[in-house]
């Protein structure tokens, strides 16, 4: 049976955060919400959290996971950006977006993608996000919580912990988060091409 924790959504409580923390390092997998809805998150070196993520969500080898990112530092640990690419991301993080980009050799190879060696990166900028990464101290592996047959992610902390309740180890809850999923733009080419309209807006990506 899941845990569930009540987080206040503006001053998250560190007892809880420390908790969430520590279930993810003894290789937990957690439901928390972003501002583009629920996502699945696991510790980067957790290999068999990739595997409850592909179970759960009935995922296929072409899916991309997408590192939760705390800021620029750490996500260029882990991605490589030119210059312009720098920029353009600098503009529109932290927001709705998830970037697409080449994975350096810190990013674990069963992680990135089996033919393209690519990586989804972000950085929310919503609160518990944030305050869940300052304690975790490196990006968490994450996929939105979209189940299958459906278009949507889960957006309801107590509905998630009724249909995951023996599937993941805890959920955390805020209140109301975001709907909408993110806006997915590719940039591992050098060239942008915008995978998938959601909350971000595309138009700085569209030629």
């Amino acid at each position: 049976m899941a845990r569930y924790l009540d987080v206040h959504p503006i001053n998250p409580q560190e007892r809880l955060m420390r908790q969430s923390a520590e279930m993810l390092a003894d290789g937990g997998l957690i439901a928390y919400p972003t501002d583009s809805g629920y996502a699945l998150g696991c510790a980067l070196g957790n290999a068999q959290g990739r595997e409850r993520i592909i179970s759960i969500r009935r995922l296929d080898d072409r899916h991309h996971f997408t590192l939760m990112c705390a800021d620029f530092a750490q996500m260029g640990q882990y991605v490589d950006m030119s210059n312009a690419t720098f920029r353009a991301l600098k503009a529109a993080t932290p927001g709705a977006y998830t970037f697409i980009l080449r994975a350096t050799p810190e990013v674990p190879r069963k992680l990135a993608h089996a033919k393209k060696h690519t990586v989804g990166v972000r950085i929310s900028p919503d609160v518990l996000v944030q305050s869940l990464l300052r304690e975790v101290g490196e990006p968490i592996l994450s996929s939105t919580l979209i189940l299958p047959g459906e278009d949507d992610p889960m957006t309801d902390g107590w509905l998630v912990k009724e249909e995951l309740d023996h599937v993941v180890d805890a959920v955390i809850d805020t209140g109301e988060c975001g709907r909408e999923p993110t806006t997915v733009v590719d940039l591992s080419s050098g060239e942008a091409e915008v995978v998938r309209v959601g909350a971000g807006d595309p138009s700085p990506f569209e030629a």
